[in-house]
């Protein structure tokens, strides 16, 4: 590289969102951890410990509709930084918790709020505005960082659970969330997008006489999002998917304690699903540049979900699951860099965060709704297998109404 050449800024972008979804998706999939500790400790059913992801899941989405507004102004660093600190916090009073009403207070409300300004809203909203040829490959990049934090985190707080206690292990997770979540937007999520600081998308070369000027800010109208019959396809559809996943995050690590396994070996089975992850979300992302639409590739990841479900629905026996869950992983990941790429090509990555922040209250019921599916099946009939059955045909369904999904052109530029 030449001694003038800077790396383009967008670029920090992605490593920043990396690092941030790293530490927050990580800490958010680690739940499941706690489920069996939880239940055993103070004889609460599966179903009120779930209750707490799925109010957080909740709050969560609410919090993303705001987030997505604000991003469309303002630089991400701030609001990830209060979202890091709220986060940190709501970790370290759950840890303290010995009620339901507490659990659903602090895990539910604070961690779910401080999370919606750590989360995916943020995070690939903020890379979407600095790429459009390469958006694909970049946004693949950093939610990398999504599985990255759940091999690097489960395996550990599965270690302090078993050590030190599960209220160890929250500690430790309100550590890592204020600490990087804090440091590495200061550092890295500081601005915009790349007219506002005279540079060109992806980093296309230009000369001082055509520098490009911030573009004004665009205020879209949420009754013209609501009348687009794209949106509602996006939403239900996705919505539907990440209850699938949200109830296998949740439940997987207990359903593995069920069958036998102990608890590290157990949260190490959401570790493998990352492993296969790192894959999915470089491979799909690199390949969502390379299609005419990217919802051939995300029909494509929701095919191997089904698989992958399908082997955790036959599973009987501790390589069963292991084989379930490298599948399960590969598609799994395919599934965070597509959907805003599939949502800027549609609406225009000038108005990404409002609508990701959309999408993403709406996703979240599907995603506050899938753990507390699957406590309410295990308490009524003392096994997962029927939760893994509604998930197989969801994810058939799904395969078919996503290939509806119409292109058209972007509502508000590329």
């Amino acid at each position: 590289m030449a001694g003038n050449q800077k790396i383009f800024w967008g670029w920090y972008v992605v490593a920043g969102s990396f690092l941030v979804m790293a530490v927050n998706y990580g800490a958010r999939y680690c739940f499941g951890v706690f489920l069996k500790p939880l239940s055993l400790e103070h004889d609460w059913s599966r179903s009120v410990i779930s209750l707490a992801a799925c109010i957080n899941m909740a709050v969560y989405s609410t919090g993303a509709v705001f987030i997505g507004r604000m991003l469309d102004r303002i630089a991400p660093r701030w609001i990830i930084t209060c979202g890091a600190l709220l986060a940190a916090f709501g970790f370290f009073l759950t840890s303290q918790i010995h009620t339901p009403l507490a659990l659903y207070l602090t895990y539910g409300l604070l961690v779910g709020l401080g999370s919606s300004g750590l989360g995916v809203v943020a995070c690939s909203s903020s890379v979407g505005k600095w790429f459009i040829k390469k958006r694909g490959i970049a946004l693949g990049i950093a939610t990398m960082g999504i599985g990255f934090g759940t091999v690097a985190l489960t395996p550990l707080i599965g270690y302090l659970n078993e050590s030190l206690g599960w209220r160890a292990g929250l500690i430790a997770l309100g550590i890592i969330t204020g600490l990087v979540g804090v440091v590495i937007s200061q550092l890295l999520m500081s601005k915009t997008h790349p007219e506002a600081h005279g540079l060109l998308p992806d980093g296309d070369k230009t000369d001082a006489a055509h520098r490009p000027t911030a573009p004004c800010v665009v205020r879209i109208s949420t009754r013209v999002i609501f009348q687009d019959g794209r949106f509602w396809t996006i939403a239900v559809g996705h919505g539907l998917i990440v209850m699938v996943n949200m109830s296998v995050f949740v439940h997987q690590v207990a359903y593995a304690m069920d069958q036998g396994m102990g608890s590290l070996a157990a949260a190490a089975s959401l570790a493998v699903i990352s492993i296969t992850g790192f894959a999915g979300q470089f491979l799909f992302g690199w390949l969502s540049d390379r299609v005419e639409d990217p919802k051939y590739v995300y029909v494509a990841g929701i095919f191997v979900l089904l698989i992958g479900t399908i082997f955790l629905w036959r599973a009987d026996s501790v390589s069963g699951l292991y084989l379930s869950a490298l599948v399960y992983g590969f598609g799994y990941g395919s599934l965070a860099p597509i959907l805003p790429v599939m949502a800027a090509d549609r609406f225009g990555r000038h108005v990404l965060g409002s609508i990701y922040g959309l999408l993403t209250f709406f996703i979240g019921i599907g995603g506050s709704i899938g753990p507390l599916l699957g406590g309410i099946i295990y308490d009524t009939f003392g096994t997962y297998q029927h939760l893994w059955e509604i998930n197989i045909a969801i994810l058939i369904i799904m395969c078919v109404v996503m290939l509806t999904l119409k292109k058209g052109k972007p509502l508000y530029g590329q």
